[in-house]
């Protein structure tokens, strides 16, 4: 076997996990075609097939299934490589990418944290990753995260932010030709937005789907909405759903300097960031550091 790309790998495992060309190219931000190709690369290198057609789709063949876990060993070790090479960084500059969900990101947006953030340490900067889908700290997709539910990767440490109380929204128009819902069980009798993708199994859509059984679902979504939209009116105010949010990295990352500067500022600012998941607003005298 000649050498091959490393890069490569990544197209194999996105489309083993994906099971398709398609998911795998939505999920690495590529067009199908690159998927194919760089696949193809590298079993011209490998010299044998790694994917079969299949009754109009595409499979691992059986030497694939066995490469796999040695693939996703590269992968994990590749990875480590990163994040120690990170964590030797000792200087406080360079990009922090912070990670957390379109809700919370619209709200951080419109405070004026990350510009405080920014005037604390001139150095460095914030990019923020607005993605409902958990992005995997370990492979390095983002530094630090802003997460809702308790974590169950043991490779991650942080700290918990605060409890948020889930509510039930509609639009304006809605509620004008509809009416409100009196309770929960009362959500049967509503069009309701069903959860997709990434936020299908979130607590918030295991319980609409648990209150609302026999609703019509009018039209699906893959991102969270609330008090960030103007056009959006809470309609049931106490679902009696309350989930805690989580700033986390991953314990290799811990002790780097830039990813501790934003932890270490994350708690200077508690208060704003309390309120930030809790969908209230910031004043700029909330803001100041304590």
């Amino acid at each position: 076997m000649s050498t091959f790309a490393w890069d490569d790998l990544r197209y194999f495992l996105a489309f083993a996990r994906a099971g398709s060309m398609q998911a795998a190219a939505k999920a690495l931000g590529v067009n199908q075609s690159t998927v194919q190709r760089r696949i193809a690369a590298l079993e011209e290198r490998v010299g044998r097939p790694l994917i079969e057609r299949h009754f109009g789709s595409y499979r691992l063949t059986e030497l694939g299934e066995q490469l796999r876990p040695a693939a996703e060993g590269v992968e994990a070790a590749a990875a480590a490589f990163e994040r120690h090479r990170a964590a030797c960084d000792k200087g406080l500059t360079g990009t922090v990418r912070l990670t957390c969900g379109s809700g919370v990101a619209s709200r951080l947006r419109r405070t004026p944290l990350i510009d405080a953030f920014h005037a604390r340490y001139p150095g460095l900067r914030v990019e923020l990753v607005s993605s409902d889908r958990f992005l995997d700290l370990s492979k390095g997709e983002a530094d630090i995260a802003i997460r809702l539910g308790e974590p169950k990767d043991e490779a991650l440490v942080g700290r918990k932010i605060a409890d948020a109380s889930w509510s039930v929204y509609a639009s304006r128009a809605y509620v004008e030709r509809h009416g409100r819902p009196h309770n929960a069980e009362d959500l049967n009798n509503h069009l309701i937005i069903g959860c997709d993708g990434p936020i299908a199994n979130y607590p918030g859509a295991r319980w609409l789907r648990s209150m609302a059984p026999h609703a019509t679902v009018a039209t699906r979504n893959d991102h969270w909405q609330g008090d960030s939209e103007s056009e959006l009116v809470r309609v049931i105010e106490n679902t009696g759903l309350v989930l805690p949010y989580y700033l986390l990295m991953h314990r290799d990352m811990q002790k780097t300097p830039r990813v501790r500067a934003f932890a270490d500022f994350v708690a200077s600012e508690i208060k704003s960031f309390r309120a930030l998941v809790s969908g209230h607003e910031i004043s700029h005298k909330q803001d100041r550091r304590r």
